[in-house]
């Protein structure tokens, strides 16, 4: 197909030169979607981009012209290839509508899933599917969504408790939602599938400007003016039974650098209930147990693209119904002692076969020293010093400060601070920044908030499920009390949790014992410092 005037482009697309290598034009996301796609040929639920530069037209001039008419074509192009029909009330083709920055801003930008869902459509895939608790669980996650991404209504009133587990329930809650999005909104859901996709595009496009993504782009020196592109892509179903699931999984583990995947799952779930950090997940490994043939082909896959990209991949998939789909990919971002031993081990992985130079290259000697601080400040605590709390380990480090239990109440102050929450949204992103640790007593290992401290560099605890969190403190299994202002201590590394700063035993670490691909890593470039004199003498 040729290139539009616009920069609409099908995943499978020939650029002439490797999808990977556009990120400016179709995004970080988009590029990984057509490079699994077309350079790979992996199982990729098929779909188009609309390129970065779109966004940066609409943002200067509006609307495109000629934008719906590519839409159109590329959604009907999407239908042929699916065997259904956007809009149909028998058997409809449902569409996710996704961000894809230049540049990695986990969560920061927004996403609708299932879009394309009507009261007729809704109907149809029930009957299609013969599942009709499935239809309108589907359909009560996309109204919940697009209310809250597109019409702009508070979470709060989206809030009509757990999802029901019957056709009838589910009915009432969707009809309790939409009562509720007609009062705050003044207007009702879209019926009309084509206007539903062109507010969530555009819905897309302005979450670039949304208070969260300025504040990580401060936080993170990105350029206000790249934009974002959008993917649109045919929808796969983790919660359609059972059998079916969703999860995110890194090639190795991002924040030891250990060579086996490291992520979470959740069955019966789509891609938003691992992320939020709103559900506690199961480490990927159980899904060995859980369908084993699935495992083996998810393993295969993430070597495949580990291989391709010569480095660690941070990898979204779903399973729907027993079959594996890949729905994204990109380079993952890992803690200075994961870049240090990831690096180190790929030069000497066959597959790989990274060059001395190009570990150096990989691993500046900041993180070198980083990673160098990480190990010395990992000291065993006194016997007697009792943890409060014990979760998941997300981001390495130990950091210890006051406790506060609201992102704003972590940007307003100036001394250390540790942020305590249920769990981590876009919305904190601010408070994150401004604290020296960050608690949450849900999620899993590749939730909001362990994603965003591992990037980064902030110690990181989640899902310690065992405290009850309260307005202004938080209470342990075992009664004791924790209140705003107290002091406390995490350790990313192991997830526990202390009462003020514990004791040590040792007054710390040996670095080459503990980490043996720093002291290989330094003696590299001190060859390559001696090889560059030489040269330098010579000349």
């Amino acid at each position: 197909m040729a290139t539009t005037p616009l920069g609409v482009f099908q995943f499978a697309h020939d650029h002439g030169v490797p999808a990977r290598e556009l990120v400016s034009l179709l995004g970080g996301k988009g590029a990984g979607l057509a490079e699994m796609t077309a350079a790979l040929g992996m199982n990729v639920p098929p779909g188009f981009t609309i390129s970065v530069p779109v966004c940066r037209a609409w943002r200067q001039s509006g609307w495109p012209n000629g934008l719906d008419d590519e839409i159109d074509k590329h959604v009907r192009l999407l239908g042929e290839q699916m065997g259904r029909t956007f809009g149909d009330p028998e058997d409809p083709l449902l569409l996710a509508v996704r961000s894809g920055a230049p540049v990695s801003m986990p969560g920061m930008l927004d996403t609708v899933l299932n879009l394309g869902l009507t009261d007729k459509t809704v109907e149809g895939l029930a009957r299609a599917s013969s599942d009709p608790v499935f239809a309108w669980d589907s359909y009560r996650r996309f109204v919940t969504m697009f209310a809250a991404t597109v019409m702009g209504v508070g979470r709060s009133l989206l809030d009509v408790g757990p999802a029901a587990r019957d056709e009838e329930g589910l009915r009432q809650q969707v009809r309790t939602l939409r009562e509720r999005i007609v009062r705050a909104a003044g207007r009702d859901l879209p019926q009309d599938p084509w206007q539903q996709l062109r507010e969530a595009v555009e819905a897309v496009f302005s979450s670039w400007n949304s208070d969260r993504a300025r504040a990580y782009r401060a936080k993170e020196g990105i350029a206000d003016d790249l934009g974002t592109a959008v993917n649109v892509q045919s929808m796969v179903f983790g919660n359609r039974g059972p059998r079916s699931g969703t999860g995110v999984v890194f090639t190795r583990n991002p924040s030891t650098g250990e060579p086996e995947p490291y992520g979470d799952y959740l069955v019966c779930a789509q891609g938003e209930d691992v992320v939020s950090g709103s559900a506690n997940t199961m480490p990927v490994a159980e899904l060995r147990n859980h369908q084993p043939q699935v495992y083996e082909e998810l393993v295969d896959a993430l070597r495949r693209l580990e291989i391709h990209y010569r480095d660690m991949c941070d990898v979204e998939f779903t399973v729907e119904e027993g079959r594996l789909y890949l729905l994204q990919t990109r380079v993952g971002k890992r803690s200075a002692v994961a870049a240090v031993r990831i690096a180190v081990d790929m030069v000497s992985d066959p597959d790989i076969a990274l060059s001395k130079a190009e570990a150096l290259q990989r691993v500046s000697r900041e993180q070198r020293e980083a990673a160098r601080t990480e190990i010395t400040n990992r000291v065993r605590t006194a016997d007697d010093a009792m943890p409060l709390a014990t979760g998941l380990g997300a981001s390495p480090g130990r950091a210890t400060g006051r406790v506060v239990f609201s992102a704003e109440a972590a940007a307003d102050t100036d001394d250390d601070v540790i942020l305590v929450r249920r769990e981590t949204s876009p919305e904190d992103v601010a408070g994150m920044a401004a604290s020296v640790g960050i608690l949450t007593t849900r999620g899993g290992l590749v939730s909001h908030a362990a994603v965003v401290a591992r990037g980064w560099g902030i110690p990181a605890v989640v899902g310690a499920a065992d405290l009850e969190l309260g307005h202004d403190e938080f209470r342990t299994g075992a009664g004791e009390v924790v209140r705003a202002g107290d002091v406390i201590t995490i350790d990313g590394g192991t997830g526990q949790v202390w009462r003020g700063r514990p004791e040590s035993s040792a007054a710390g670490t040996n670095d080459a014992e503990e980490l043996p691909q720093l002291a290989q890593l330094e003696e590299w470039a001190r060859q390559a410092e001696s090889t560059q004199q030489g040269r330098e003498l010579v000349g």
